[in-house]
């Protein structure tokens, strides 16, 4: 069904429609009924609109398209303080940004620890599961806090957190100490700290973090390097990326 979907997406490129059903299905190759369905799932997502000369690319299509250039803006200046805190400390370095209810990771620098780490560039993890996600929860408007807090919180572990109010506690701690910690809730015998990314206006815009085995998990010796290479990055973005 996806391969079919980029392939029905494809004809919107270059002009981006409007196309009738009928012409969608034959410039794809389609039954009508098999586009018919392709096109509402589409329409649902976002990434297709029904217009009066018939379906045309949708705004969250553009919306996507357009996240491509600011992440790949954001990793190649967040790359030169990631391997300055990957030096430091020789641990598996993430930076992340927020998509919806997850973290999406833009980076990911291997730590000399061999990790099984569920994280991989380009792949999502839940918000709560993760330190990055914390850290940008934390750091987001309140009204996302309650949202996320609303739902039922995933489990990735037998250590993730599913109790809102032992989250909501932890998310003002990391408020207060400007750092998030996870100790085991994405990957057992996994711990993490992470710290959130400012830019222009003080908007959180991502989060970077340090993952190390929980018998050698040690804030103390870590935090330092993580906020320092926190606020280094935000210091770039604010002067204009």
């Amino acid at each position: 069904m996806l391969e079919k979907a980029v392939v029905l997406l494809d004809v919107f490129i270059p002009s981006g429609g409007p196309f009738r059903l009928t012409e969608l299905a034959a410039r794809a190759g389609f039954s009508k009924s098999t586009t018919s369905r392709l096109v509402g799932s589409l329409v649902e997502l976002g990434l297709l609109e029904r217009g009066e000369s018939g379906y045309h690319l949708g705004g969250r299509l553009f919306e996507l398209g357009s996240l491509v250039p600011r992440r790949r803006d954001l990793r190649e200046a967040a790359l030169p303080f990631l391997q300055d805190l990957f030096e430091a400390t020789r641990a598996t370095v993430h930076l992340g940004v927020r998509e919806g209810h997850e973290v999406v990771y833009v980076e990911r620098i291997h730590g000399h620890d061999s990790l099984a780490l569920p994280s991989r560039i380009g792949g999502t993890l839940p918000l709560t599961c993760t330190g990055v996600g914390k850290a940008l929860l934390a750091f987001s408007p309140p009204e996302l806090a309650d949202e996320v807090l609303a739902t039922r919180l995933p489990r990735l572990t037998r250590y993730s957190v599913t109790d809102p109010a032992r989250l909501r506690t932890a998310l003002e701690q990391a408020q207060v100490a400007g750092l998030a910690y996870e100790e085991q809730e994405a990957a057992e015998g996994v711990s993490c700290i992470a710290a959130p990314v400012f830019g222009a206006g003080g908007k959180a815009v991502a989060a970077l973090s340090v993952a190390v085995p929980r018998a050698g998990f040690h804030p103390a010796r870590l935090a330092p390097a993580v906020r320092t290479a926190a606020l280094g990055l935000s210091r770039t973005l604010r002067g204009g990326m």
